[in-house]
C-alpha cells in the first residue's frame, strides 16, 4: 500500500550520460528545481533529486558496468532510441511550456494540440532521447 500522508508516492528514476548537463537542461527547458545533487569522481552524478511541483525525479550518471539497481538500467541511447517508460507532467500554460522547451532545443515528437478530451499537450525529447510529456490534464483533479 502507498504511503500516507506524502505529497507523491511516485518518483521517476533516470539515467543520463552527461547528467550534469541533463540536470542544467531538464532545469532551463522543462522548469526542474534541484532539490539535491550528489557529484561524484570526474564529471558524474552519483544521485540528483530534481523537483517539479509536489512531483520529483531522482537521476544519475549512466554506468553501463554498474552492479546493483545500475545493472538494470540503461538509456535511449543503448537501446536504439527508444523508451520503455515515459513521464507526463501537468503544467498551468502548455503553450508557455512548449516555447520555453522549443527555445532550450527540445525535440518535438507530437506537436502542441488540443486532444479530445478537452485538453492540451505535447510531447518531446530531451538532449539524450527520454520521452517527456506536457500538458493541462490533470487526471487526480
Amino acid at each position: 500500500l502507498p504511503k500516507k500522508n506524502t505529497l507523491n508516492v511516485i518518483v521517476a528514476g533516470i539515467r543520463y550520460h552527461d547528467a550534469p548537463a541533463a540536470i542544467d537542461w531538464l532545469c532551463r527547458a522543462f522548469g526542474f528545481e534541484r532539490h539535491l545533487v550528489v557529484p561524484g569522481e570526474g564529471d558524474t552524478i552519483v544521485h540528483a533529486q530534481l523537483r517539479f511541483g509536489n512531483g520529483m525525479i531522482m537521476l544519475g550518471t549512466a554506468n553501463r558496468h554498474g552492479r546493483g539497481f545500475d545493472a538494470l538500467m540503461t538509456t535511449p541511447r543503448e537501446i536504439g532510441g527508444r523508451n520503455t517508460q515515459s513521464a507526463y507532467l501537468v503544467v498551468d500554460s502548455p503553450d508557455a511550456h512548449y516555447e520555453r522547451a522549443v527555445a532550450a532545443g527540445a525535440e518535438i515528437v507530437m506537436p502542441l494540440e488540443d486532444q479530445a478530451q478537452r485538453w492540451r499537450g505535447y510531447s518531446c525529447r530531451d538532449r539524450e532521447g527520454h520521452v517527456w510529456s506536457f500538458g493541462d490534464y490533470d487526471p487526480l483533479a
